[in-house]
């Protein structure tokens, strides 16, 4: 049998990684498997839950969907605790190998350590050598590893020290939360460019990597955490840091693209609700690049909120002209030819009554290689619509992502390699536009886009990256880099 994984058949980035931490909740580890059923879009390969109880951590680790493994009562009877943290994580093929998911744990000399981690550690390589020459053993081919070679040889004395010498030490992205005996720390990168949010559920305090997943348990939001702060939780209550320099609050760098499509669209992150936004982006792109048609179809799901925007920009009518399958899973068994070439139809099907003989506007978050795009517009063709033109809402991706995000290869974008009328005729519609930088802005509530110093990390659209990326030097250490993000 053949399997066939979504980013072979998909047009989207996929996303990295949703942390979760919990502490002073008894059954921690049942409201760490909510937390990350409502993460779960955030990645969906495999997952952890460790749990601290009675002097003891408590681990398991499992392929798969949380529905899938973590509800089972068998599993949450083995994890007993008032503390917890959780990961779920995407991967490539190939790399939902057990020693890489996360949290991952080590017996230091202080104590035992759990990490999770949403992101990408830009020098992780660069550390990793220079800790091996030390005597540094790896059992992972995570970047997440780093930080508990660091943590353990730091000459500190105390794990919060030790954490933060250690912390200050990495480049690059990362949303973070650890477990000690007496613990729960969390901590976001000097730009903030992976989200984390603090909650309290009845004087529990919560982390999570979105407000959606304090939604589904009914905790209460009090803030995120700030670019560049660590804070530490313990029975005496949550106290505050920022390691990586004096000033109390550094200057954000943001992912831009967790509002266009990562983060869920009922989330609020850095005090903007992502649906709201993402209408706000439709309306912008329908005054960018306007079209005279009949109707505005989403490509679901991700397509669905800038689809109503632009139609309330534009005037025209929304409809549901395609309706995706949402029982196909991330990998879909294809046992035979005929099924495998069915291709984008398992998650996607036109509706002829709706689209025969319209002028269709097509709206999607995003092209990243074209396949999925072509496929959707043949199949709105074949349905019977009389023009197809698609809207993106967002820039051209142009640049791949080092930030935690699995993204190709630059050579494999197709913003990267052809113009927009050329990407057009790739992908068979009458006309095909794309959303500015400066319109995309302006959705998230920015007057324009400081060309100088950007309020936001839009590498995947300028090439402007926000931090060093040291282990690129050479095309191998590009491609150990890589692995390392989609490991993550």
């Amino acid at each position: 049998m053949t399997h066939t994984t979504d980013h072979e058949a998909d047009d989207h980035f996929h996303d990295e990684c949703g942390v979760f931490g919990i502490y002073g909740r008894s059954d921690a580890a049942s409201f760490t498997t909510l937390g990350l059923h409502a993460l779960q879009h955030r990645g969906q390969e495999a997952a952890g839950i460790v749990t601290y109880d009675n002097g003891q951590f408590h681990i398991e680790r499992h392929v798969g969907l949380i529905g899938d493994t973590f509800t089972k009562p068998s599993v949450i009877e083995r994890l007993p605790g008032d503390r917890s943290i959780g990961h779920t994580r995407y991967a490539t093929t190939g790399g939902s190998s057990l020693r890489n998911i996360q949290p991952l744990f080590a017996e230091l000399d202080g104590g035992g350590l759990t990490v999770a981690h949403n992101g990408n550690i830009t020098n992780a390589l660069t550390v990793q050598r220079e800790l091996q020459r030390k005597g540094a053993i790896f059992s992972s081919t995570s970047d997440t590893e780093t930080i508990l070679h660091l943590v353990a040889m730091s000459e500190k004395k105390d794990i919060l020290s030790k954490f933060q010498e250690a912390i200050v030490q990495l480049e690059g992205a990362f949303s973070l939360v650890a477990l000690t005996a007496k613990k729960l720390i969390g901590c976001r990168d000097p730009l903030g460019i992976r989200p984390l949010v603090l909650g309290d559920l009845d004087g529990s305090w919560i982390l999570a990597s979105e407000t959606c997943a304090l939604d589904i348990m009914g905790a209460r939001f009090v803030r995120d955490i700030k670019p560049g702060e660590l804070v530490c939780i313990t029975d005496k209550g949550i106290d505050s840091y920022f390691p990586f320099k004096a000033q109390e609050e550094q200057k954000s760098r943001f992912c831009i693209f967790e509002y266009v499509y990562f983060a869920r669209p009922d989330s609020n992150i850095e005090g903007r609700n992502v649906y709201d936004v993402r209408k706000q982006i439709g309306v912008e792109l329908a005054n960018e690049e306007p079209c005279n048609a009949d109707i505005v179809v989403p490509v679901p799901d991700s397509g669905v909120p800038a689809a109503i925007g632009f139609a309330q920009g534009a005037n025209i009518p929304f409809e549901l002209g395609i309706i995706r399958n949402h029982y196909v899973g991330r990998t879909f068994i294809q046992p035979t030819d005929a099924i495998r070439h069915m291709g984008v139809k398992l998650k996607h099907n036109a509706n002829p009554f709706v689209l025969e003989g319209k002028s269709v506007v097509l709206v999607d978050d995003s092209i990243v290689r074209g396949t999925t795009s072509k496929k959707i517009v043949q199949m709105v063709r074949e349905a019977g619509a009389r023009e197809v033109h698609m809207r993106i809402a967002s820039p051209p991706t142009m640049s791949p992502c080092f930030y935690g995000v699995d993204t190709p290869e630059k050579s494999k974008l197709l913003a990267s390699r052809m113009t927009v009328e050329e990407m057009a005729e790739f992908i068979r519609v009458d006309s095909l536009s794309f959303l500015s930088i400066d319109g995309l802005y302006r959705a998230v509530g920015e007057v324009n886009r400081n060309a100088d110093v950007p309020q936001f990390c839009d590498a995947c659209f300028t090439n402007q990256y926000p931090t060093r990326l040291l282990d690129q030097d050479g095309p191998d250490n590009v491609r150990k880099l890589s692995l390392l993000a989609n490991n993550n």
